[in-house]
């Protein structure tokens, strides 16, 4: 059918353009990932979504067509914890990567994934590999206190050739937001969402409550998924589509500053997280909060599920 009716209907102008159902919207991104629409659709759709925003129905029903083309992570039988890494690091290190391994040393089943979408950035892919962390090549099943880094082009190919529009128009699309919203396994998965930008926090909220996803949503470091170092950010789980409060934001001045690398590179990076593994260097308070909660959401969600099959 191709996607020309929907552009006609998002593609009016910030005040002109009517939002999608889901339905339409499931329609829309199925064909885009499916390849089935010219690079002129596609172009166009991305920059009338750009333009125009998403809304969570709408948001929703892009996740719908993701979720049923994903290569999913077999079932484990466990709540997998996913830290979706597309940022990477600009002035401060990429510590995702820390968190990740914080979580499987305490007995998570963690998954990272995520590409470049910029060059100029260092990866948690980069730091992953200068730690010993290679990527998987296909979806595999984790195990408790297990980690993999999954390439986005291993769960969807077709998503990864939606990010790499960026590259070619240099303005972000709805990929950007799906990739922190998706959950890429068969079985209960905690998405730790993250944002840069206050309206992304409002409509990432909306569209969790809106799919019912267990997941975290706070500003991260830089767009990653990772409590800054320097102060505590505001952190907020979702549970059956209900919002609750874990942390308030830290306010007034800071009264001591994380030793931090100075340099962002890969190697540097992977060396302080080691020592912070080794237990030479401490971990950042407020990376250490942010365990805690989601430790306590897994235990929270396991306890809930077991009350209801009792």
């Amino acid at each position: 059918m191709g996607i020309s009716q929907y552009i006609k209907e998002i593609g009016r102008g910030k005040d002109g353009a009517r939002a999608l159902s889901r339905e339409q919207a499931t329609d829309l991104m199925g064909q885009v990932l499916d390849g089935t629409v010219t690079d002129l659709e596609v172009g166009g759709f991305c920059l009338a979504m750009r333009i125009k925003g998403e809304t969570p129905e709408e948001m929703a029903g892009f996740l719908d067509a993701v979720h049923q083309r994903l290569r999913r992570l077999p079932d484990n039988g466990l709540t997998t914890v996913v830290l979706p890494s597309y940022n990477g690091a600009r002035k401060l290190p990429v510590l995702t990567p820390l968190l990740a391994l914080l979580l499987a040393q305490r007995g998570a089943a963690v998954l990272v994934h995520g590409t470049a979408t910029e060059d100029r950035r260092v990866s948690s892919a980069s730091v992953l590999a200068a730690l010993g962390v290679d990527p998987v090549t296909g979806p595999v099943a984790l195990g408790a206190g297990q980690l993999a880094f999954a390439p986005t082009e291993v769960l969807s190919p077709d998503l990864k050739r939606l990010l790499d529009v960026r590259r070619a128009v240099g303005l972000r699309n709805p990929a950007h937001s799906l990739v922190k919203l998706m959950n890429p396994c068969q079985g209960k998965a905690f998405v730790v969402g993250s944002y840069t930008h206050p309206e992304y926090a409002s409509s990432m909220a909306a569209t969790f409550a809106l799919t019912g996803t267990h997941a975290m949503l706070l500003r991260g470091t830089e767009g990653e998924p990772v409590a800054d170092a320097r102060r505590t950010p505001q952190m907020e789980a979702f549970r059956d589509g209900e919002r609750h409060l874990l942390q308030a934001a830290q306010g007034g001045s800071l009264a001591t500053v994380p030793d931090l690398p100075r340099e962002v590179d890969a190697r540097t990076t992977a060396a302080y997280i080691r020592a912070v593994m080794d237990g030479e260097r401490a971990v950042p308070p407020p990376i250490s909060l942010q365990l805690e909660h989601i430790l306590q959401e897994l235990h929270h969600h396991e306890a809930t599920d077991h009350a209801i099959a009792l």
